[in-house]
């Protein structure tokens, strides 16, 4: 349309570039008649083919669709409002496409992304074994292999292990050593030795059964779903350390009460939770006091597809009520200049001989890090925390 190389065009969808519609003319500078590249040719075109759907527009949706070469089929045609703003989406911008294209141009090979990401991922010293066949993705080391997710499987009640093999080959009928993410190092804590019954190849919604895997590649594991909650390291070598646990950037935030409409269904709900709780490493499944069961997700469409799932494949399609979502809220204290003087809190004692002063600042700024780093952790020894803490 305008006669411009894509990449080129590309380039000028980012950053400080505008475009005056009225002079058709391209600069540098925001103004009331130049708006910004991204804004005017990305999110002004998804906002219209929106805001058209969802106002049941469909003859000057139909004339924008045919200028973008998008044909409906009769059903979808007979679609209004959401479900039809998903169809023309998904025909128009298919996520799937995008994200598998980005994928192959973008993510680097893992013999050469395991050169500079092995230390890392590995838990022990750089130059031992271990770390030194992850580096070089030697299939001929000693077995490494993170579990990162537990999906289900066609079988009732059992899952398969899916994960990464960094280094090693895995092969069916394999004994091996599974170190959960409590495991210490020199201790039996959270450690489990299993032989894998089977080895798959997970490909979308099939799962193809093959003797072995070498490392590069992605597995499934069938057998280690008894021992396995969430996720875990698995080796060959007593010699190993495990690698380091998964930490996402989003934490389970909004949260939904659930109860079955029928309540003969409780039992299919509870072991619904379960499954669902080891198949998504980032939902929450608690059970309150009063009895009510609540999850916790990531945001509303994390939630409504942890919900689908819990309906459609954990309970077989048995009906749940699901109650308004309710987010955390949480406060924190930013504290005041001179805070022995200015931010005392004064309280007496039930004898009123006793004089109780407190005052509150906020935390260290390394402390969260700390704990985020693992060096401050729950499971701490006492004295060896406090120690920490008073440093």
């Amino acid at each position: 349309k305008f006669g411009v190389e894509p990449a080129k065009m590309t380039s000028r969808l980012w950053g400080d570039s505008f475009f005056n519609r009225e002079e058709k003319k391209w600069t540098k500078r925001q103004s009331a008649s130049a708006v910004r590249a991204f804004c005017e040719f990305v999110i002004k075109p998804i906002k219209k083919i929106i805001d058209l759907c969802m106002a049941d527009k469909i003859d000057e949706l139909q004339k924008l669709l045919n200028s973008l070469s998008i044909k409906l089929t009769v059903e979808e045609r007979e679609l209004r409002q959401k479900p039809l703003m998903k169809r023309v989406l998904q025909k128009w911008l298919p996520a799937d496409q995008a994200l598998l294209e980005m994928m192959v141009l973008h993510l680097p090979a893992p013999a050469d992304a395991q050169k500079y990401r092995a230390e890392l991922l590995y838990e022990g010293p750089p130059d031992d074994a271990c770390c030194t066949a992850i580096r070089n993705c030697d299939p001929n080391g000693p077995l490494m292999l993170y579990i990162s997710k537990m999906v289900p499987s066609s079988d009732k009640g059992r899952f398969i292990a899916y994960g990464r093999v960094f280094s090693g080959t895995v092969h069916s009928g394999m004994k091996v050593r599974i170190m959960g993410p409590n495991y210490v190092k020199g201790t039996k804590k959270d450690l489990a030795i299993k032989s894998v019954q089977r080895t798959l190849l997970m490909m979308g919604r099939r799962t193809d059964a093959v003797d072995s895997v070498p490392c590069g590649n992605t597995v499934g594991l069938v057998g280690l779903d008894t021992v396995i909650i969430k996720s875990g390291t698995i080796s060959d070598s007593e010699d190993a350390y495990p690698l380091k646990d998964m930490k996402y950037s989003v934490s389970p935030v909004v949260r939904v009460a659930v109860e079955p409409k029928n309540p003969s269904d409780l039992p299919k709900l509870v072991e619904g939770l379960k499954r669902l709780a080891k198949s998504d490493p980032l939902v929450q499944t608690i059970t309150e006091e009063s009895g009510e069961h609540v999850i916790a997700g990531a945001g509303e469409l994390h939630l409504e597809i942890c919900l689908k799932d819990l309906k459609e494949d954990f309970m077989n399609g048995a009906e749940i009520n699901v109650s308004n979502p309710v987010v955390t809220f949480r406060e924190t204290i930013e504290g005041v200049d001179d805070p022995e003087r200015n931010a005392i809190c004064l309280s007496k004692s039930p004898n009123k001989h006793n004089r109780l002063y407190i005052y509150a600042t906020p935390l260290p700024d390394e402390l969260p890090s700390a704990i985020e780093d693992g060096k401050v952790t729950p499971r701490d020894e006492a004295k060896a925390r406090m120690k920490m803490l008073r440093d």
